[in-house]
């Protein structure tokens, strides 16, 4: 292991061990005080996140942008610390962290025995979403996790989610994909992160006005094991617990080949993703490129 994955692997370990033993209100501050000290910096990945929200809010100036960043970084920075601290909450505290709308298309779906797809975008925290899941309905789920380096990191991000209730298998193609597929024909529930295609093989989609690329998994989860695919958003208030909101099924087209019904519910599943979006941009952790022009300068401005 190099010296630089034995510090990023190092810190993380320090987060996990420290900031969970600290008292709520000290780990907000300290979260803020950290969000807005890299704020200031305006490193990548802070110039990358107010780039995104120039794509989200196109008629915002740069004073409204610097706003956006800062909240934005504060929000980030909040669902670290929420992160930290999730494995030292008793299940009392995770039950009251988390208020859903539109639970009934997630509970109607479970009763039908069919599996849901539940899908959402790097929205608020979808850690806590998923143990209040685990926790308030328990309800086991599996999802999938990117390979992260160091390996040890991964190891980590791993542990903590299987400590959360969640099966968690690794972002490896069709491997993940056929034990997915056979937890839902089993009437499971499968969570997916959906904004952001890792592969380089997903589905194209217009998202704020420009094209995009998300990962064609939860469509084709649907298709192939008549499981329900769920769209849900997540946000912040002013207050200690996490909002959230799930929106109604996304049915399979009547007619047309798979890659167009593929096409057609990713493009439905984008739109969703875009609507909480842009009630919310602040908490849209977007810190790396997602749009075709930003990835391909070739094809536009980044």
């Amino acid at each position: 292991m190099s010296a630089r994955d034995q510090l990023t692997d190092g810190l993380y370990g320090l987060g996990w061990s420290t900031v969970k033993k600290l008292p709520e209100p000290v780990a907000t501050r300290l979260g803020r005080s950290v969000a807005d000290l890299a704020w200031k910096r305006r490193g990548k990945g802070v110039q990358r996140l107010e780039s995104n929200y120039a794509r989200v809010v196109p008629d915002a100036g740069p004073e409204r942008l610097a706003e956006l960043s800062r909240a934005g970084m504060r929000s980030y920075l909040r669902y670290w610390m929420e992160s930290f601290r999730l494995p030292s909450w008793s299940p009392e505290r995770i039950a009251s962290g988390f208020e859903p709308q539109g639970l009934h298309h997630l509970t109607d779906g479970l009763a039908a025995g069919k599996g849901v797809v539940l899908a959402l975008p790097h929205l608020a925290n979808w850690d806590l979403a998923g143990a209040w899941v685990t926790t308030k309905m328990k309800t086991p789920f599996t999802t999938v996790a990117e390979r992260l380096k160091p390996e040890t990191l991964y190891d980590r991000f791993v542990a903590y989610r299987e400590g959360l209730g969640m099966e968690v298998l690794p972002h490896s193609g069709s491997t993940a994909f056929a034990t997915l597929a056979r937890r839902l024909r089993e009437g499971g529930l499968v969570c997916l992160v959906a904004d952001r295609d890792l592969s380089a093989s997903g589905v194209e989609v217009d998202f704020f006005g420009a094209t995009a690329r998300m990962p064609a998994g939860p469509a084709l989860l649907a298709q192939q094991t008549g499981a329900l695919l769920l769209p849900a958003t997540l946000w912040y208030d002013d207050s200690p617990v996490m909002r959230g909101r799930i929106h109604p099924p996304i049915q399979v087209p009547g007619s047309g080949t798979r890659a167009e019904q593929t096409s057609v519910m990713t493009q439905a599943l984008a739109d969703a993703f875009a609507s909480g979006i842009a009630d919310h941009p602040e908490d849209w952790h977007m810190l790396q490129r997602l749009w075709l022009a930003d990835l391909d300068p070739a094809k536009g401005p980044s």
